[in-house]
Formats: C-alpha cells, sequence, structure tokens
C-alpha cells in the first residue's frame, strides 16, 4: 500500500516545524534549568553532612579584603581602653641599677602610669547567727534578718547560694544560652565555687518566682507602648514543640513561650485591641489587629528578592530585580530625610511616587510560578510596604530589632534545646525578659537581681518605663 499523502498546506506546515523548533528549545531550557536545580539540591544535601564548617557561605572569594584595620588615613578612628576611675592597689616598679644592655648605670628622667584591669578568684562566705524568738502575747514563731541574707531558711537549707552567685548564673544560662552543668563549671574554675547543677536550676526557678510581678507590669508596658516589634520562634518544653514570642518596645522586652504561633498566642501577648503600631515579617496573623498600623520588615522581602534571582531563568529575573530597585529607593529617601537632604514635604511626594510604581509593577500578570507567588505576597503586603516613609521619625524600616532579640534565644536552643519543665520555661521567659529590658535602658542587672533577692517581701524592680508603674 502507498503511504497516505499530506494534503496539508504548506503554511501550515510550515508552522508546525517552528511549533516544534520552539517546544525543543523549551526543552533543552527545562533541561538545563532541572539540571543546574538538581546539582544545587545535591550541594545542598552535602552541606547538611558537613560538620566542620557549618557557617559556610559558599566558596570563599578570589581576591578577598586583608584582614584587619586599614593603615593611613583610613584607619578609622583611634580608641584605646579608658583610664579607670578607681585604683585597689598600686606597686612601685623602681629602675635597674644597671642597663641591661650594656651594664652601665641608669639615670632617672620620668615616671609613666600603667593601669592593669583583673579578676580575683575569691569566693566569700558569710555566716549568719540568726536568732529565733517567739511572741509572747500569739506565740508566733520570730527570728531575725540581716540585709544581706537573701532567705529565712535554716536547717537542711541553711547552705545557700549568694545573690551575686545567682545574678552571674542567671546571665551565663538565660542570656548567654550556657547549660547548668556548663554554669557550674564556669563556677568551679572561676571562683571556686561548687555547685551541682540541680542546685542552680531550682535557684533559678525561685528568682523566677521572685521576679514575676516585674514580669507582669512588663507585659503592661508593652501593651500600653505606642509601637512594637513582634516575632516567634519554635522552641521545646518537655520535648514538645512550642512557640517562643517576643514583643519589644523602645524601652521593654517580653518574651512569651507559647503553645502555637496564631493570632489568639499574639494577642495574649499584645491584647487584641492593640492600637500601636507593629513592625513584623508579613506573618498574615498579625495583621489580624486590625485597629494598629503595620510596618512589613524590608529585609525579608530583600533576602527573598535575592534568593529568587538565584534561581530564576533570565526572563523570570525582571520582578525580583524591579522590586529590590524599587524597595532600595525607599531606603535611599529614608537615609536621604535622616541626612537633612530632602524635607518633609519632598520625602512625602517621593514616597507617592514610589508606592504609585510599585502599584503599577504589580498590576501585571506574571508567568513564572515563582513570580506569581512573590507578586501575590507583595500585593497582600503593598500597603505596609512604605510605612516608615509616612512615620520617618517613628518607624524602622526593617523588623531587625526583633531579629536581635531573639538571637540569644535561638543560641540557647543550639546549645541544650529549651526547656526540661513548664516550670522552667517560666523562668525562662521572665529572665530572659529582665535580662534584655536591662540591658535595654542600661541598667545593671547584676545589682537588680541582687536587691530583689535579698528584699524580704516582693518588689519590682527599676526597670518598669514611669508612665506605665502603677
Amino acid at each position: 500500500m502507498s503511504a497516505p499523502k499530506d494534503n496539508r498546506p504548506p503554511e501550515s506546515v510550515e508552522e508546525l516545524q517552528k511549533e516544534i523548533q520552539s517546544l525543543r528549545e523549551q526543552l533543552e531550557k527545562a533541561l538545563a534549568e532541572n539540571e543546574w536545580l538538581r546539582q544545587r539540591l545535591e550541594e545542598a544535601l552535602r552541606s547538611l553532612k558537613r560538620q566542620a564548617a557549618p557557617f559556610s557561605k559558599g566558596e570563599p572569594k578570589p581576591h578577598p579584603k586583608r584582614p584587619g584595620r586599614k593603615p593611613g588615613a583610613e584607619y578609622g578612628q583611634r580608641a584605646s581602653r579608658p583610664v579607670p576611675q578607681r585604683v585597689d592597689e598600686e606597686f612601685p616598679v623602681p629602675l635597674p641599677e644597671r642597663c641591661l644592655s650594656c651594664g652601665g648605670p641608669v639615670v632617672y628622667e620620668q615616671t609613666e602610669s600603667q593601669f592593669q584591669e583583673d579578676i580575683v578568684r575569691r569566693t566569700v562566705v558569710r555566716r549568719f547567727e540568726v536568732q529565733i524568738g517567739r511572741c509572747a502575747c500569739c506565740r508566733r514563731r520570730v527570728q531575725g534578718r540581716h540585709p544581706l541574707q537573701t532567705s529565712d531558711a535554716v536547717g537542711a537549707a541553711q547552705v545557700q547560694l549568694g545573690p551575686e552567685a545567682l545574678a552571674l548564673a542567671a546571665h551565663l544560662n538565660k542570656e548567654m544560652g550556657i547549660s547548668h552543668q556548663r554554669v557550674a563549671r564556669a563556677l568551679e574554675l572561676g571562683y571556686g565555687l561548687k555547685v551541682n547543677r540541680s542546685t542552680l536550676c531550682r535557684a533559678l526557678l525561685r528568682l523566677g518566682q521572685k521576679a514575676e510581678p516585674t514580669y507582669q507590669q512588663l507585659r503592661v508596658a508593652v501593651r500600653e507602648s505606642p509601637i512594637n516589634w513582634l516575632d516567634e520562634t519554635g522552641w521545646r518544653v518537655a520535648a514538645h514543640l512550642k512557640w517562643l514570642w517576643v514583643a519589644l518596645s523602645p524601652q521593654v522586652t517580653v518574651y512569651a513561650i507559647l503553645p502555637g504561633r496564631g493570632f489568639p498566642q499574639a494577642a495574649e501577648l499584645l491584647g487584641e485591641d492593640y492600637a500601636g503600631f507593629l513592625h513584623h515579617d508579613g506573618w498574615r496573623p498579625y495583621y489580624r489587629f486590625l485597629q494598629a498600623g503595620h510596618q512589613s520588615c524590608l529585609s525579608h522581602l530583600l533576602h527573598r528578592c535575592h534568593n529568587l534571582l538565584e534561581v530564576a531563568s533570565p526572563a523570570a529575573a525582571g520582578l525580583p530585580q524591579t522590586v529590590l530597585q524599587l524597595l532600595h529607593t525607599g531606603l535611599a529617601l529614608r537615609d536621604r530625610y535622616r541626612l537633612d537632604q530632602i524635607s518633609p514635604h519632598g520625602l512625602a511626594v517621593a514616597t507617592g511616587r514610589l508606592e504609585a510604581s510599585m502599584q503599577r509593577l504589580l498590576q501585571k500578570s506574571f508567568r513564572s510560578p515563582l513570580n506569581c507567588r512573590l507578586a501575590k505576597h507583595l500585593r497582600h503586603e503593598q500597603p505596609y510596604l512604605f510605612s516608615f516613609l509616612r512615620c520617618p521619625d517613628f518607624l524602622d524600616a526593617t523588623n531587625n530589632a526583633a531579629e536581635r532579640a531573639l538571637r540569644p534565644a535561638v543560641i540557647a536552643r543550639k546549645t541544650w534545646g529549651g526547656n526540661r519543665t513548664q516550670n522552667g520555661a517560666r523562668s525562662q521567659e521572665i529572665l530572659a525578659s529582665i535580662l534584655r529590658t536591662c540591658w535595654q535602658q542600661g541598667k545593671d542587672s547584676f545589682h537588680q537581681f541582687t536587691q530583689l533577692m535579698r528584699s524580704s517581701h516582693p518588689i519590682l524592680l527599676d526597670i518598669i518605663p514611669v508612665s506605665q508603674s502603677p
């Protein structure tokens, strides 16, 4: 039998050939992209197994800059340790009788001072002779109390940790993320103080109970603050997944370990009717604070666009590249305003143009799935991208403050994983909040904890903002 004849017109054959050629080109691009993504996946999987350099950012630069300060005029600001205001010991350092090089006589010219700041490995043991009596009227037991005492316990609990040692343990464990076992080791190495990790754990629980009233007032303070930064991260309590939340105001930091990361937990921290401004990373539950103003974090968007550019094809790179340019333009406007290079009116006009450019960009349609996801996210975030330009003296462009507040907790999580009990989690959020707030306000947390431990009745620490103190 003869083959059937092709009765289609030549134009149709040429169109089919062009279509076949186009499909071949698309297939080649898809295969090349698939191979590139496969290699990136293999590199990522191999990097998870490398323990020698867990924080590597890829291959080193071919011509890196020399480490250290630059020579000459580009050295930067020169500084040295300040002269101590207090001198505890003085030692004369006389001249040698003979020159150490040639053995000739030495003639005195002048005296120069040198200071040495050091620590002393010394543990103070105090013994309190507590007098105990009974009331002649009601027959109740009465005992004396010295201002340096931290407890009225005697008998089996007569040997106790002092407030300074406990304050140091709280800093090492709750702020620096060192486990109880290593805190005990540090106290023994540094001060010759032998203590068990269980003793430190129970002592920190008692310290957390004493600090409970202050913590409650800190929570009231963040609720009444006109501006807050919010963030959350995973946390473990008794091997169960919880979430560590942070609410940061200009004066106060509050941590809370809660069972979820939704709006109920955020509302438990700030209240459902919070009406201030919120900085956050764009997590959807935050927008359920309907009475609050919002600023979406530009750092997260910049990072997302950079990651998208690493995997996007040249045709799909237009959206993330344009978004990067618009966001950087907004940051440059902020910097120009802070340097008084642009007036408030000029800033408002430039902000309006910037928002219009972003709106026109997001009105387009996109074919790449990654670009579609980015555009969908930006359309939701669009009203909150440039709030910091509308209130340049009040708002930040990023949520970096909350990210930095979470960093000590993330370090602690990597070191010892979280808390073993709910009581430990409660102590964690209380003491971490007080330590971070003291650092934020520039106050001596050692003095605050010492004052708290030596008080015979519940007190509020001197870290509550004046306008919110009861």
